[in-house]
């Protein structure tokens, strides 16, 4: 498997920002970390081994990159204007400088997958929802799709635009993204066994938004088993992978 690493600085945000690649060629993946993460966090729990069956045969490129999520979403006694702005900043260094990269490095100029679990849920489904056109779907497992928590109530249009919930609601039936989420792969899926409760409880707040904006999405419940770990994080993957690709 071919491994690469980089580091390279990026203009949106001021500073240098790492990430790596995994494999060659196939359907370009981008994997948010859990919160607070970094960009060598799936490695450190060996998803490229788990996803080894999909990356070996060149049906999937993997990358993995840096959050902030430390000056932003994490940083619950910090201003959240400023907070909220500074994760808008993270949102353009992705869209408009890694997604260029991920396509020049990839050979594959196609839309790209996101996937991430837990917080890194949440910014693969709010980056999905936003920009269809970039994004060809998500895989979120065990995630919150609102900033009820995130910052404290604090609502503006920056925030707005990355609370999936607020956003979809208010979005108009006739809205063009709708028929381009529709002809993605949307994938929310949570357990209901331990450490999973906001999650259950914040996955269920979507689904009816989905349904009412008629977006075609498949919302997944796995068992009372399913805990908010690794382990089943590996086995969904898996699974979701396999459906989708």
């Amino acid at each position: 498997m071919d491994i690469q690493y980089y580091r390279e600085y990026s203009r949106e945000l001021g500073r240098d920002m790492e990430f790596k690649s995994y494999g060659w060629g196939g359907v370009p993946v981008l994997a948010f970390p859990c919160q607070n993460g970094r960009f060598y966090e799936w490695e450190g729990f060996g998803m490229p081994e788990t996803l080894s069956g999909f990356l070996d045969p060149g049906r999937i490129c993997l990358f993995t990159l840096d959050s902030i999520d430390e000056e932003t979403v994490s940083d619950v006694n910090g201003d959240p204007w400023h907070r909220i702005r500074r994760y808008e900043a993270w949102y353009r260094y992705v869209c408009n400088e890694l997604v260029p990269r991920i396509h020049e490095i990839s050979g594959n100029p196609d839309r790209i997958l996101l996937t991430g679990f837990s917080m890194g849920a949440y910014h693969a489904a709010n980056f999905f929802f936003r920009r269809p056109d970039l994004f060809r779907g998500c895989i979120s497992c065990s995630g919150i799709y609102d900033t009820r928590d995130m910052y404290g109530g604090y609502m503006d249009e920056y925030v707005y635009r990355n609370d999936p919930c607020a956003s979809l609601s208010g979005m108009p039936a006739d809205h063009p993204y709708i028929r381009m989420y529709n002809e993605s792969s949307i994938v929310l899926c949570v357990g209901q066994g331990a450490w999973e409760g906001p999650l259950l409880a914040g996955t269920r707040r979507i689904e009816p938004i989905l349904r009412a904006k008629g977006i075609h999405a498949w919302v997944d419940y796995w068992g009372f088993d399913v805990n908010h770990d690794w382990p089943w994080w590996k086995k969904q993957i898996v699974y979701f992978l396999g459906k989708i690709l």
